[in-house]
């Protein structure tokens, strides 16, 4: 039984130690305003979704904005990453900083080109948000703006489904 918990303990331990983990790599390519890839120092590509915010999708006003934003930010610059789990479909949720120290979430969210997460949302990530509300900042200049995941869940009912 001392054996198992020992074991258990060890298990645990590894597994706290991997979760806060600093990884570096070079930004090789920007998807969206908030989906990023990654070549780490082993050569490996990962691709990574800024956690805690959500930009307008490629589709949308404001959608290209947003990614030309953080392309001109982050793209060829050396970050560190903090992988925070993954969503739905598989995705590496993280927090990326360029050059360990500013997060381009703040930059999104202040310039109005981003919602925080739709669920569980960061109190911290909130307040840029309602700031550049106030300013009526980017996408705030519309008085309704659709968030991308209303958006996207509007795409998929326009689908046609399979029989």
């Amino acid at each position: 039984m001392k054996f198992i918990l020992m074991a258990l303990l060890a298990v645990l331990s590894a597994f706290s130690a991997c979760a806060n983990d600093l990884v570096e790599g070079t930004v090789v390519s920007v998807l969206d305003g908030n989906t990023i890839e990654v070549a780490g120092k082993d050569q490996q590509k990962y691709k990574l979704v800024l956690t805690g915010i959500d930009c307008p999708e490629l589709g949308q006003a404001y959608g290209e904005e947003a990614k030309s934003f953080l392309e001109k930010m982050i793209l060829h610059k050396n970050v560190t990453i903090a992988v925070e789990g993954k969503d739905r479909w598989g995705n590496r949720l993280a927090v990326v900083k360029i050059k360990g120290v500013k997060d381009p979430r703040i930059d999104l969210l202040k310039e109005g080109l981003a919602w925080t997460a739709e669920k569980n949302s960061d109190p911290e990530l909130d307040g840029y948000k309602l700031k550049a509300q106030e300013k009526g900042k980017g996408l705030w200049q519309s008085e309704n703006p659709t968030p991308p995941w209303t958006y996207r869940r509007q795409q998929t009912m326009l689908e046609a489904k399979g029989l």
